[in-house]
């Protein structure tokens, strides 16, 4: 015989004012989150509650009297997976089961469903209860989470250029991926369980620096770091490490992820620019060196004679007559346009007082007498965020110095801006005119007759700058630049140089 289920023979106690049956009704018109239906000892629909018409689509009138099994994919009721639920209701009493069920309008949804056998007092089967609980938005989201934890799983363990790994709380490593193997050397099956100050070098193990950092994620939540690394093959390498501290959501340390990069290639690269910068600087300051030493020979060997032979010709003219003197008049106007052109040619060679005052009152010095001397308006607007090193602030004057020698030789511009503000971490420059505008770009070409075009460029590009000019939309040209200002550490201040 069938075993059945036990029924306690205790008192019930009664809700008053209810009788069971009026209870039963109520739960049965008010629960909307499950479907709770009964079915007869065949499984055909006998009762049925608001929340069954809410989760399946069919009103009590539709559906009582159909076979249950209307519930279920095709595929499930051509394996008769309806009848062995039943069965197996029957036989231990209730059967609970998860899977694809249909609505009224053939849309599926993902069901946990609980079958119970209901009994008589007497043990005779008078049909089952049947509790339908739809879970497609938790199966969606769960789904969902797996999908992100899988893609996630996956993107750790091919990432190659960084070591991303898990270490226990007590320090040892849980898990590797391809980008640790790559970078550190070991694989999975000969560093997990190994302790993470393998990774460091002799000095700082003594000094206790793994320990160190593990303590510092504890209190802080991660730490980041900086310093050489050791390989498996035991050779170095510039690493920047961040730890992080792993809670669960009671707040139970976990253990700690550690992600770390191989800087090597980029410290040896801003090694390489720093003493880069530095060969520069020193380049900037022989090639001002020689041009002082140029502008002082002038200023001695043709300056001088220049102005005592002009001086000498007035007095001669002022004492002559007839053709005589206007001989001497020719002449000493000869001598005064050489020496223009050799004082303008000195105030070329040497900027007026940068390392002195500064780049914004030289250059606005510089601009002021220029373009009062070219009859040009001017505007200086000056929105550096700091005084820019000493080499490039002689880049920046000897752009700007040529440019507005290029407007006043070239551009019959009536008006000029120079404009320097900061941009990252250099000077952007601007010099703008009003004139004819350049006509092609042959006549950036030094065989125009324009090398200081030529000269303007490679300034820049020779301190890792950049330089255009072109025509603007509005008319006249416009020259701009770009020049690196950044003071780089020397190599006493880099705490990894060797």
């Amino acid at each position: 015989m069938t075993p059945q289920p036990q029924h306690s023979r205790e008192p019930r106690a009664e809700t008053p004012g209810l009788s069971p049956t009026d209870i039963l009704h109520l739960l049965e018109l008010n629960i909307r989150d499950c479907a709770v239906f009964m079915l007869d000892p065949t499984g055909h629909v006998i009762g049925w509650n608001a929340g069954a018409e809410r989760i399946k689509g069919y009103s009590e009138q539709e559906i009582r009297g159909r076979h249950f099994s209307v519930f279920y994919p095709p595929q499930d009721v051509a394996f008769g997976k309806p009848e062995r639920e039943l069965q197996i209701a029957a036989a231990q009493g209730r059967v609970e089961d998860e899977g694809w069920r249909m609505r009224k309008d053939g849309t599926r949804f993902w069901a946990n469903v609980v079958i119970t056998a209901l009994y008589d007092e007497s043990g005779t089967l008078r049909g089952f209860g049947k509790v339908t609980r739809d879970l497609t938005e938790r199966r969606e989201s769960e789904q969902a989470l797996r999908e992100s934890e899988e893609r996630f799983r996956l993107l750790v363990q091919d990432v190659s250029d960084y070591a991303i790994f898990m270490l226990d709380p007590t320090g040892h490593v849980a898990s590797w991926n391809a980008g640790a193997e790559r970078i550190k050397g070991y694989s999975e099956q000969e560093i997990h369980g190994r302790h993470f100050s393998v990774f460091y070098p002799p000095e700082d193990i003594a000094a206790g620096r793994p320990e160190r950092n593990l303590e510092t994620a504890l209190l802080e939540g991660r730490v980041e770091d900086e310093g050489w690394r050791m390989r498996k093959d035991g050779t170095r390498f510039w690493a920047n490490v961040v730890i992080t501290a792993l809670y669960d959501e009671r707040r139970r340390l976990r253990g700690f992820g550690k992600v770390t990069r191989d800087l090597t290639e980029w410290r040896e690269t801003e090694r390489d620019l720093r003493e880069r910068r530095r060969l520069l600087s020193h380049l900037v300051q022989a090639q001002e060196a020689e041009r002082h030493r140029i502008a002082s020979d002038v200023a001695a060997g043709t300056i001088e004679p220049l102005t005592r032979l002009a001086a000498g010709h007035q007095r001669l003219a002022q004492q002559a007559d007839g053709p005589e003197a206007a001989r001497l008049h020719e002449l000493g106007a000869i001598a005064d346009e050489a020496l223009g052109q050799a004082r303008a040619l000195v105030g070329r060679l040497r900027p007026p007082g940068i390392d002195r005052r500064g780049l914004r009152e030289a250059l606005g010095e510089y601009l002021a007498e220029t373009a009062g001397e070219w009859g040009l308006k001017y505007t200086f607007d000056y929105r550096l965020d700091f005084e820019p090193p000493a080499a490039s602030s002689v880049t920046v004057f000897r752009i700007c110095q040529e440019a507005l020698t290029n407007v006043h030789k070239h551009a019959r511009a009536g008006a000029v801006t120079v404009s320097l503000a900061s941009a990252g971490s250099g000077v952007l420059g601007r010099v703008s005119d009003d004139g004819i505008g350049i006509e092609e770009p042959r006549d950036l070409r030094p065989s125009a007759g324009r090398f200081g075009v030529l000269e303007m460029r490679e300034r820049a590009e020779t301190v890792g700058g950049w330089w255009t000019m072109g025509r603007q939309s509005e008319g006249g040209t416009l020259v701009q630049f770009w020049i690196p200002a950044g003071a780089p550490p020397s190599p006493q201040d880099d705490p990894a140089a060797p």
